[in-house]
């Protein structure tokens, strides 16, 4: 039960959407799919799903080619795109289980029954879609993508518009969902990927820029290091930026700064140093890895 990219092109005349990229989504992994706007995902997503065909390369999903048996792909993959096309004059229960029957799913009362409860639909079943929140005709989207019981799960933004409280629930979902498929997960959303995906792929004018488990990601930005520091007094950005081998400095208010280095060495030495000299009292030094965003940033930037 996997998705199996190879050689992946597809092109608008003579604009690239998705350029010659490769990868692989295996079952029992949360995969993040993510990109800057235009970078490609949603059209990798869609070629996936069947909607688009590819312009050449081969894409297998289970074992089947997307554009060699459509039909059997799509009865093995739940997709909830990033505009989620519900019928919004219809009713919840009513849509879910006119969906079933699409997908021909035996028991589909009970089968309905079992998403409603499993996307915290059970008060809204008997409201119309189009009277929902945009958190809630999430969860029907999700719902429906799961109704079938896919192997594969495609998901484009499904937390958007959910609240706190409903994005703890739906981020736990998707994890247990990654336990038993296989998941790829398309968000802007950082914190969410470290909490949710064991891998990352990030894809850039149509050509994957980095590949790799969430822990593996940080040594993609070389050369760097980060140290947060406070201070008890304030100073000045323009005295900072004095310190030996600082490159970049970002307040995070409170006299409280983010310095990244021009190379890869520890600055910490450097700062107390200059600290001393300036008769400034440290209240806390501490060293930090890259987050996903960090990499992010540093991965699709445009030169």
């Amino acid at each position: 039960m996997s998705v199996i990219v190879q050689n992946l092109t597809k092109t608008y005349g003579q604009q690239h959407a998705v350029n010659n990229i490769s990868f692989e989504a295996k079952k029992g992994e949360v995969l993040g799919f993510l990109g800057p706007n235009g970078a490609g995902k949603t059209t990798t997503m869609k070629v996936i799903t069947c909607f688009i065909p590819p312009s050449s390369g081969t894409v297998n999903v289970c074992g089947y080619q997307v554009d060699k048996d459509s039909l059997s792909v799509r009865s093995r993959i739940g997709y909830l795109p990033e505009h989620n096309p519900v019928y919004k004059d219809m009713y919840v229960k009513e849509y879910l289980l006119f969906v079933a029957g699409i997908h021909k799913v035996r028991n589909k009362q009970q089968r309905v029954h079992e998403m409603i409860e499993r996307t915290g639909l059970g008060k809204e079943q008997k409201k119309i879609i189009g009277s929902l929140s945009k958190g809630y005709r999430q969860r029907v989207g999700l719902a429906q993508a799961l109704l079938h019981n896919p192997d594969v799960l495609i998901l484009d933004e499904p937390t958007s518009g959910l609240d706190p409280n409903q994005l703890v629930e739906i981020r736990s979902l998707i994890k247990d969902l990654g336990k038993e498929k296989t998941v790829i997960f398309s968000t802007h959303i950082m914190q969410e990927v470290q909490a949710l995906c064991d891998r990352v792929i990030i894809i850039n004018n149509g050509k994957i820029v980095a590949n790799d488990p969430i822990a593996a990601l940080q040594s993609k930005v070389a050369g760097e290091t980060i140290v947060s520091v406070e201070f008890e007094q304030k100073i000045l950005q323009k005295k900072l930026e004095k310190i030996p081998g600082v490159k970049k400095i970002k307040s995070l208010g409170n006299d409280r700064w983010q310095f990244i280095s021009d190379k890869h060495q520890d600055i910490r030495k450097d700062i107390f140093n200059f600290a001393v000299a300036n008769n400034l009292t440290l209240l806390e030094m501490k060293k930090e890895s890259f987050s996903v965003e960090d990499v992010f940033q540093q991965l699709t930037k445009s030169n």
